[in-house]
């Protein structure tokens, strides 16, 4: 019997199948609860999973030069100190994992911060204005004073997202950078210098190999995933139509709380944000201190009176479980809600409306949760 490699490796090959699209691969991996169990059924996969589409179950069969990529890749990545998580490990972020169309691997170098309690991606357009640049920093060190544990993330491109690294870096805070490229190049290059301090201060992450060029689909792509790994997303400046305001979408889709800088209204480049707030699908902003005041980030002096763990017992376990994490605290965000129940957020969000509506939690801005 042929030794299968490990659960990356698979996972990886998965990922690079012909003829199988990515959310054909999330199904089929979904379905069979691991990259490797598909790749010890591939001889007859439909014998394994009876319900698995015909032309899934024939690429699957032809599978032999993904897995040789995925073998070399794993060895690069063991060689380089490039970490790999799948879906299903323990430490693949949490709050990306609750995205229904998170990727099956993620690769990543420098410091692990994704599962750490504040995140926020600060996000915008590549022609940022002076204003622009200054309104970034003030955020950064506004939000350094706040909240100097949070994590901010965004793409290392120009514009916005270098300005957010550069702001984050400045006032020691820890930033991330989602690339839309393999670990075999950086883009744009004169962002490198950059993205090598990060890796002490923060790190980078991508879905994607070796060898991959950074196409305009990819920076595309890759905006779900900034969506995904964070609590909060902040667009800047944009115009129009950009990538910064992709991401924007994705977020609230994602549930995530989004913010938006307002500008006048002759600005082309405020023009995308002041839609966002217009149309409601983002708050007003004006400073890292509402930020953090919104996200029920600000450390309270008076703690509430906790509730008795009593009232707990007349609650499903589910429930009960979600309120002994918001028992004597001034609240909880809703993703982080999620992270340390291990629950969905979707299905803790049905649940924590349920409380609400029996006057047992109540929400206030910014998705956050607390006793009654």
């Amino acid at each position: 019997m042929m030794t299968l490699p490990p659960e990356p490796v698979c996972a990886m090959a998965l990922t690079r199948v012909k003829g199988l699209s990515f959310a054909a691969a999330l199904q089929v991996y979904q379905a069979a609860g691991s990259a490797t169990a598909l790749f010890a059924a591939r001889g007859d996969l439909r014998a394994f999973l009876p319900d698995v589409h015909p032309r899934v179950a024939a690429a699957m069969r032809q599978s032999d030069d993904a897995l040789l990529r995925a073998e070399a890749e794993w060895e690069l990545c063991q060689r380089e100190g490039i970490g790999v998580s799948c879906l299903n490990d323990e430490a693949y972020p949490a709050r990306l994992r609750n995205c229904p169309d998170a990727p099956l691997v993620l690769f990543h170098k420098g410091a692990s911060c994704l599962s750490e309690r504040h995140v926020v991606a600060v996000v915008g357009t590549r022609h940022v204005t002076e204003q622009g640049k200054d309104t970034v920093r003030r955020l950064c060190a506004e939000l350094a004073e706040t909240v100097p544990d949070v994590v901010v993330v965004s793409g290392l491109a120009y514009g916005v997202d270098i300005q957010a690294h550069r702001g984050a870096l400045a006032e020691g805070l820890r930033t991330v950078a989602v690339l839309a490229h393999g670990f075999d190049r950086i883009y744009p290059a004169v962002h490198r210098t950059t993205a090598v301090e990060m890796l002490t201060r923060g790190g980078l992450v991508t879905e994607y190999m070796t060898g991959t060029v950074p196409d305009k689909g990819n920076f595309v792509r890759r905006n779900r995933i900034v969506a995904g790994l964070v609590d909060a997303c902040v667009v800047v400046e944009s115009a129009s139509k950009g990538g910064a305001l992709i991401t924007a979408r994705l977020a609230g889709e994602y549930d995530r709380d989004v913010f938006a800088f307002p500008g006048r209204v002759t600005d082309p480049y405020s023009e995308g944000c002041n839609r966002l707030i217009a149309s409601n699908q983002a708050q007003l902003l004006t400073c890292g201190g509402a930020l953090a005041e919104a996200m029920g980030w600000t450390v309270k002096k008076e703690k509430g009176k906790p509730v008795q763990r009593e009232l707990f017992a007349e609650l499903t376990e589910e429930e009960a479980a979600l309120c002994r994490l918001l028992n004597g605290t001034d609240g909880v965000q809703l993703n982080m809600l999620a992270v340390r129940s291990g629950i969905p957020v979707q299905q803790v969000s049905n649940i924590m409306f349920d409380l609400e509506m029996r006057g047992i939690v109540r929400m206030i801005p910014g998705s956050i949760y607390r006793l009654v």
